[in-house]
């Protein structure tokens, strides 16, 4: 990969837009190590300063990882999902450009526990549909999605092929979303959860606890639980000025 000719630009904005560039064409891949200070100053005929404030300004941007006496690394894309809102999986996936693909463990009809019945507003032992779904982006297990619902709002999901349609995507079009309530935490996976989601047991995961309504009706009370090393949730939040 050739030194780019904007000699124009500042020096650092230089040797900024060749590591950009580089991880753009995938000549730096994700995970890869980037070439040392002393071989980039050299390249560039600079100071290693001006290097150094290059790199410096990627790392805070969350783009570089520099590990003292090792060296600097190009981060792992973390997907990434809107935390307010309630998108389709299977949707966000091929929006950045990636192959979806699901594991469905079980769709069954069972007695709610306790904490289900109060999630959902029922009686302890009343008739839910519980599924548990494994969503993978790239072969790689994305999300968890522990789910249950009220069969009185959806009496037909338990013949859904969720391979083809996910639950989201059935409930959306058949008990139009009304209103939502998140809860997110972080956690250390169960030993269940690190074999489905392919992690240790030290790694931390981040759980997001939803419910969801549509009109007045209390439909489905979800556990999604995803890799925290693969995954973040972003909030955006308009501000009213008075």
């Amino acid at each position: 990969m050739s030194t780019p000719k904007t000699a124009s630009k500042p020096h650092y904005l230089r040797i900024r837009d060749y590591i950009l560039d580089g991880i753009k064409s995938r000549s730096f891949a994700p995970g890869a190590k980037i070439p040392p200070e002393v071989e980039l100053a050299r390249q560039f005929g600079v100071s290693r300063m001006t290097v150094n404030k290059a790199i410096r300004d990627l790392a805070e941007a969350g783009v570089l990882l520099r590990y003292a006496g090792d060296g600097t690394y190009v981060a792992e894309r973390k997907a990434e999902s809107p935390l307010l809102d309630v998108n389709n999986i299977a949707e966000e996936i091929a929006t950045r450009g990636h192959q979806y693909r699901a594991a469905v463990h079980f769709v069954r009809e069972e007695a709610a526990s306790e904490e289900v019945a109060l999630r959902l507003g029922l009686a302890v032992s009343a008739a839910v549909f519980h599924s548990l779904i494994v969503h993978f982006e790239n072969d790689s297990p994305i999300q968890i999605e522990e789910r249950y619902v009220n069969p009185q709002w959806a009496p037909d999901y338990l013949r859904q092929d969720f391979s083809r349609e996910t639950p989201n995507a059935y409930l959306m079009r058949t008990c139009p979303l009304s209103d939502v309530e998140h809860t997110v935490e972080a956690v250390l996976p169960a030993s269940d959860e690190c074999r489905l989601l392919g992690v240790d047991g030290s790694d931390p995961c981040l759980r997001v606890l939803r419910r969801t309504w549509s009109g007045k009706h209390l439909v489905s009370f979800a556990r999604l639980l995803h890799p925290g090393a693969k995954y973040k949730l972003r909030s955006q939040t308009r501000v009213r000025k008075r």
